[in-house]
C-alpha cells in the first residue's frame, strides 16, 4: 500500500500542468544530459576538436553553449517559480533571509569551484583531454566532494524560497 496523501498535498501546491512548469522541468533535464552526452561523444571521436581546429577553442565554444543553456534554464525556473502558487508560510521575512543565506552560501560554492577549476576545468576540459596538473584540494573541494553541483542546488533552493 502506498500513501499518497504527501504527493496530492504537494500537487496542491505546484501546477504541473503550467507551461512555465513544464519548460523549467525540461531544461533543468536536459541541460546535463546535453552537456554529458557531447562531452562523452567529444571524448571518444574528438569531432569538435577537429571541427574548432584545438581542444582547447571547442572546449571554450561548448562551455559558452553550456552557459547559455543555463540562462535559458534560469529564465524558465524564474518564469515557472512566478506563475507557482506559494506556500503561506513561505511569505515571510524569515524564509526570505533564509533563501538569501542559502543562495549566498550557493554562490560561493559555485563561484570559488570556477575560480579553483578555471573555465576548462568547470567545462569538461578533461573529455577534450586538457587535464589539470592536479587535482583541485583547495577550498571549496576540501569540504564537498561535488561543490559546483552543491552550490547549484542552494542557489536553486534559496531563490525558490525568495
Amino acid at each position: 500500500q502506498v500513501d499518497v496523501r504527501a504527493m496530492a498535498r504537494l500537487f496542491g501546491y505546484v501546477d504541473v500542468t503550467d507551461s512555465g512548469f513544464i519548460a523549467a522541468v525540461l531544461s533543468i533535464a536536459f541541460n546535463p544530459f546535453f552537456w554529458n552526452v557531447v562531452a562523452r561523444w567529444e571524448h571518444k571521436t574528438r569531432a569538435l576538436s577537429r571541427l574548432f581546429g584545438s581542444p582547447h577553442a571547442a572546449c571554450y565554444c561548448l562551455g559558452i553553449v553550456i552557459l547559455l543553456l543555463n540562462c535559458v534554464r534560469s529564465h524558465c525556473f524564474t518564469e515557472a517559480m512566478k506563475s507557482q502558487p506559494k506556500l503561506e508560510g513561505l511569505d515571510s521575512n524569515w524564509a526570505y533571509y533564509s533563501g538569501v543565506a542559502i543562495l549566498a552560501v550557493g554562490s560561493l560554492f559555485v563561484i570559488s569551484s570556477f575560480l579553483a577549476l578555471g573555465f576548462i576545468g568547470t567545462f569538461l576540459g578533461d573529455y577534450f583531454g586538457i587535464l589539470m596538473e592536479a587535482k583541485v584540494t583547495s577550498f571549496p573541494f576540501n569540504v564537498l566532494d561535488n561543490p559546483m553541483y552543491w552550490g547549484s542546488t542552494a542557489v536553486y533552493l534559496g531563490w525558490s524560497l525568495m
